[in-house]
């Protein structure tokens, strides 16, 4: 692969056009977008069980 394929092959639209991705968020948008997925986590019960096995 030469580097100007690589270039290409690391841009976001690129990695979003193969879906790789859940897409892009524009910076404006960012505290919105934010701002609901955290209202979204909020409106679940945490999930509780069994205690993590801890390995040491």
């Amino acid at each position: 692969m030469d580097q100007l394929q690589y270039r290409i092959s690391q841009r976001a639209a690129f990695l979003d056009a193969k879906l790789w991705d859940d897409g892009i968020i524009e910076p404006a948008q960012t505290r919105d977008v934010l701002g609901l997925c955290l209202a979204l986590a909020a409106l679940q019960p945490p999930v509780t069980g069994p205690a993590p096995v801890y390995r040491m």
